[in-house]
């Protein structure tokens, strides 16, 4: 973060006049811990805060915190609404409130929350509300940096002008939490291993969880059991907003049983993501790609979802920049449309189900429903070691298309049924143009790189 000479003065001033109270808050806190009887907690209003107080209480507040820490004490917040801002959390630091009734408000700040370097920080039980205020670049409303056993659990944020929650470097979980009106839900940067785990998330303006690191590596997050829905795009581009889940840079990550609803672009965008898990999600409404693994990736395992309304359901993608080794399987993918969103490329398919480049298995899908066509293998010379097998497509265009442009790689397409595809069961294709017959009845024998045996069709 930058400061001017200004800012920095005041934040000194600030902290002097922290600093010569903190001591007298410390004695009251570590007073009433040890009084017999007391909760494990301290009750905020009895070190100064004070519930729909009009005025700005950061100095109180923060007071309270910087005493509560060092005295190993939760401070417990009552009902009401408190305003405040550029609260700094230290390590030990443990607020809560009562669910639905302790209101932070944004006053006085830029942002809400900030740590940096703490460990053990734990916020439960409150709504933080940013008021739409301008937040700085690069920031979120609650912004923790580099620290670990971080506990962001069954709390309410709206109103926030960027990130809700940004996490760069951090080790913990966000979880159970209510996120709304807001840029971004939730952008981990660098992770060391978070969970984030059963959160809604709604009415994102441009994107809901990222999880992306600053160089590609190890990140391991795990990203479980959320409810992501409305996440508009309006920044625009061609898919750099508009996704409920953003995966980008980041290995090893999971994203499991998540319900995503309405997502102008992806339901979840993995970009150069090598290692990426995207199971048992249920996804409908996606204006593009529902489930995406693009760019310099190396493996990906996409199975046993549900897509039910995108413009494609599954893309493998950009094998001219490294990406390959994946397994596309068990997935149901029904209802898709014939075009995307405004922003992309042209040349881009829609109304597909299934396209795959390289190094990849395409096994035990059901796709019903696909415009364009039910599987699409290469994109001109961009093809290799590609195995369809054991497939279902139904009321597709074509059935499955494979390239057969000059340099294409070997391709396997076996056992699959195909019912009602209006233009052709396999068709071969250079680029966008189908240059073959219906290959499931003659001809396949004439590209030693295609296989073809035991597809029924009907």
């Amino acid at each position: 973060m930058k400061f001017d000479r200004r800012s920095l003065i005041a934040a000194l001033a600030a902290a002097t006049s922290a600093t010569a109270a903190a001591p007298v808050f410390a004695r009251e806190i570590a007073a009433a811990a040890r009084e017999p009887g007391q909760r494990s907690g301290i009750d905020a209003s009895s070190v100064g805060l004070r519930a729909n107080a009009a005025e700005d209480q950061s100095r109180a507040f923060q007071r309270a915190i910087d005493s509560a820490s060092a005295a190993g004490a939760v401070l417990r917040l009552g009902p009401g609404l408190y305003r405040a801002g550029r609260l700094t959390l230290p390590s030990h630091t443990a607020i809560t409130g009562v669910a639905g009734s302790t209101h932070i408000v944004l006053a006085g700040a830029p942002n809400m929350l900030t740590a940096t370097g703490s460990n053990y920080v734990s916020l439960s039980g409150l709504i933080f509300d940013g008021a739409n205020v301008p937040l700085p670049a690069q920031h979120g409303l609650i912004h923790i940096a580099q620290g670990r056993a971080l506990r962001i659990a069954e709390c309410e944020i709206v109103n926030a002008s960027g990130p809700a929650i940004k996490l760069e470097g951090v080790q913990g979980e966000v979880s159970g939490n209510t996120i709304g009106a807001c840029d971004t839900a939730i952008f981990c940067v660098d992770g060391r291993g978070m969970k984030i785990s059963g959160n809604t998330v709604r009415a994102g303006g441009n994107n809901g969880i990222l999880v992306w690191r600053s160089s590609p590596g190890d990140d391991g997050t795990l990203v479980v059991d959320n409810r992501i829905e409305d996440i508009a795009n309006k920044s625009g581009g061609s898919g750099q907003y508009g996704n409920a889940i953003n995966v980008f840079r980041a290995d090893n990550v999971i994203v499991r049983g998540n319900r995503i609803r309405n997502a102008a672009f992806s339901a979840v965008r993995g970009n150069a993501a090598s290692n990426l898990q995207i199971v048992d999600n249920t996804c409908t409404g996606l204006g593009e790609v529902a489930l995406y693994a693009e760019f310099g990736f190396q493996g990906a395992v996409i199975a046993n979802n549900i897509v039910d309304g995108a413009a494609m359901g599954v893309s493998v993608t950009n094998f001219n920049d490294g990406g390959r080794l994946a397994v596309v399987q068990g997935n149901l993918i029904r209802n898709l449309v014939p075009r995307r969103p405004a922003g992309t490329d042209p040349n881009d398919d829609a109304g597909v189900g299934i396209g795959i480049e390289a190094d990849t298995l395409v096994t035990s899908n059901v796709i019903e429903n696909a415009p364009h066509a039910g599987i699409t293998a290469g994109w001109g010379k961009y093809l290799r070691d590609v195995s369809i097998t054991g497939n279902m497509v139904r009321g597709a265009g074509y059935g499955i298309t494979v390239s057969v442009a000059p340099g294409a790689g070997t391709t396997l397409v076996a056992n699959n049924l195909i019912a009602g595809a209006r233009l052709g069961a396999i068709i071969g294709m250079e680029w966008k143009k189908p240059v073959t017959g219906d290959l499931a009845q003659d001809g396949a024998a004439r590209y030693a790189q295609l296989s073809l045996s035991g597809n029924q069709v009907r």
